[in-house]
């Protein structure tokens, strides 16, 4: 394939960790044609300029919750495309991130036919968001965590349920809302600078980014967790006898978090992966299994992929995670 507008196509590497050793696995994913990699001096205005597009219309074709970009950062971009024998509106939009109607807007096209030579304004498709909150499908959040650079260390993936919003308050189409008010919530309420969370997923395997990675968390967890930590709620109460989680829900909380250990090179351990119950209410120490109920939380809760203890991670949690790793590995080989 052509383009009128040359990218540089650079693959990325996905470092993985393997089952519970260390052995890194690279696997490289190919590059969109209207994929650009961020360089040095890049801004949001001169990228505007340069594929004669909006600063708005940027951000919202990639996630962006701010104005600021970081080099080896990977946009989806307008370009201009020239047709070859046996394109299809289908195809290009599923290679340039879009869709045929986007195509056919945008070009005033009148069918689906194309000719050889024929030059095309390829717009990619919009992410949904409002205001800072994102929400993807895990494919989406797949594409977005390994397109984005964070300038904060990761060194623990944190897992909360929210217990309350539970599955009572979910009504399948209303993400945004259930965002903003826990948003509210945690400014006006607890007095914290934004919602607690950098990650929800709901009961229909949906997946919000909403605090940015860069930003550690706030909350009961404590500093020592929250520092080098990212916080995912599951929107749910999964103590026993309240919520059954959904297979939607379950199979999602396990891709984004091997996601996230492949991303930033961690493996599902209980160094790495944890539970808020394993952590002291007031001094905020990591005491694992060794604390009385009332020092901790039962957060992520007593049903929670088997239950809340290291025993029930080990044995129920992290083999999933291990097993998914090694899934997403080989089908980036």
């Amino acid at each position: 394939m052509k383009s009128k507008i040359h990218l540089l196509a650079i693959g990325f590497l996905l470092v993985s960790i393997v089952s519970f050793g260390l052995t890194p696995v690279c696997a490289t994913e190919p590059i969109a044609p209207n994929i650009y990699e961020v360089k040095a001096g890049d801004t949001l205005p001169k990228l505007a300029v340069t594929f004669d597009t909006t600063i708005e219309e940027l951000k919202v074709s990639n996630g962006l919750q701010s104005d600021s970009l970081f080099v080896g950062q990977k946009l989806w971009v307008p370009i201009v495309y020239e047709v070859v024998a046996g394109d299809t509106l289908k195809n290009l939009a599923i290679t340039h991130n879009s869709t045929p109607d986007i195509i056919k807007s945008t070009n005033g096209l009148e069918s689906e036919q194309l000719y050889t030579g024929q030059l095309l304004k390829i717009v990619p498709k919009k992410m949904q968001m409002q205001g800072q909150h994102i929400l993807m499908t895990r494919e989406e959040f797949k594409n977005w965590l390994f397109h984005n650079q964070f300038n904060r260390q990761i060194q623990i993936i944190q897992q909360h349920h929210t217990w309350l919003p539970s599955y009572d308050q979910f009504k399948g189409n209303n993400h945004f809302q259930m965002l903003t008010s826990m948003e509210n919530f945690h400014k006006k309420e607890k007095g914290w600078q934004n919602i607690a969370q950098n990650i929800t997923t709901f009961p229909d395997g949906t997946v919000a980014v909403s605090r940015p990675f860069n930003v550690a968390p706030e909350g009961s967890i404590g500093e020592q967790a929250n520092s080098v930590g990212l916080a995912i709620e599951h929107i749910g109460n999964f103590d026993v006898g309240h919520d059954v989680m959904t297979a939607e829900q379950k199979e999602t909380i396990v891709y984004i978090t091997a996601l996230l250990c492949l991303k930033f090179g961690l493996s599902p351990t209980i160094d790495h992966v944890t539970y808020h119950h394993w952590w002291h209410l007031r001094s905020g120490e990591r005491v694992l299994d060794n604390s009385p109920e009332y020092n901790v939380k039962s957060c992520p809760g007593t049903g929670f992929f088997g239950g809340n203890t290291t025993q029930h991670a080990k044995e129920h949690f992290y083999p999933l995670i291990s097993k998914k790793m090694e899934e997403l590995a080989e089908s980036n080989n």
